[in-house]
């Protein structure tokens, strides 16, 4: 009896343990962003946290916050780095910290969206990257490609000569400014929230976004040309905090990284057919596409653009355009 008696408490003091490590290993991380519900990028990042918890035998459990629940952008960013939030999705912003971020949003520098994986996903993304972790903290684990800016006017805008004086809302970003001013156009910075009432009253003539804020922002009610410039193709970040990285254990970091590649082309898929998407609700909405001179435009903006860049990162934007 003595024998068995031993066994059974050796049996449960195991589990007791197995239990008390498992427990430890327990993982929390929560992700919050900007998007809505029915963004791509909410639905990655729901993939994100399901790939984390297979790939890391339920240890870790990532809650996702999006609409801006655990605050704006920089604020996210902000919490991270003191350790109240652990993900987030950002991009152009980390330019606070790291200034070859900038680089993410420049206008005609990426030229479609291979080219655009050339570049993050090769060595200029991986010298980014580097910088992001070192001097703001976080480190990207996926890149999300962003539907490329365009035009759209009561008028079709083939070339930069067609601008013609256009009163243009761009965000208040002196590179945009400085870009479109050298472009022939009059761009006039302006709040988002005002851009719909504007155009409405004839206060501006044109503005410039991504297929999925003309459809969200109802312009085709206001506008009727999406002049297919694509000036700015861009990518954004799913970034975890390095220090919160750091505390994982060997086997969760590992599945931290490889749930970011699985969302990461999960992502894409939903992207490529969203924008195929985006175009037919706005043609049916009775917007016309039009044809642009893509290569006069980008010609004409690149002065600009290299006299807005930063010193410092123009050898890196100058890799990005040579980059094949």
């Amino acid at each position: 009896m003595t024998y068995w008696r031993h066994v059974v408490l050796a049996a449960g003091l195991t589990l007791t343990l197995a239990g008390t490590a498992g427990a430890q290993e327990q993982v929390t991380l929560k992700l919050g962003h900007l998007a809505n519900e029915q963004n791509v990028w909410h639905k990655a990042s729901l993939k994100f946290a399901e790939e984390a918890k297979a790939l890391s035998n339920g240890t870790i459990n990532v809650e996702v916050y999006p609409n801006e629940q655990l605050g704006k952008e920089m604020d996210v960013i902000g919490g991270i780095q003191l350790g109240s939030a652990d993900m987030t999705i950002t991009g152009e912003s980390l330019q606070n910290w790291a200034p070859s971020a900038a680089l993410l949003a420049v206008p005609y520098a990426i030229r479609d969206l291979d080219h655009l994986d050339a570049v993050a996903g090769g060595p200029i993304g991986k010298k980014i990257e580097d910088e992001i972790r070192e001097k703001a903290g976080l480190r990207p684990i996926a890149y999300f490609a962003r539907g490329p800016r365009d035009l759209t006017s009561n008028r079709p805008i083939k070339t930069p000569d067609d601008l013609n004086g256009l009163r243009l809302r761009v965000p208040n970003v002196p590179l945009f400014v400085d870009v479109w001013s050298a472009l022939g156009a009059k761009p006039t910075p302006m709040a988002f929230s005002e851009v719909f009432t504007s155009l409405q009253s004839h206060t501006i003539d044109a503005q410039e976004n991504p297929l999925s804020l003309i459809q969200s922002a109802s312009f085709y009610e206001v506008q009727k040309d999406v002049n297919l410039t694509e000036h700015v193709r861009s990518w954004i970040y799913l970034v975890i905090g390095e220090n919160r990285f750091q505390g994982l254990t060997k086997e969760q970091q590992d599945a931290v990284l490889e749930a970011g590649k699985r969302a990461q082309a999960y992502e894409r898929d939903l992207f490529l057919k969203d924008e195929e998407q985006l175009k037919q609700d706005l043609k049916d909405k009775g917007m016309t596409f039009v044809e642009v001179d893509q290569d006069a435009f980008a010609k004409k903006a690149e002065p600009a653009v290299r006299a807005s860049l930063p010193k410092d990162i123009l050898p890196l934007y100058e890799e990005i355009l040579n980059t094949k």
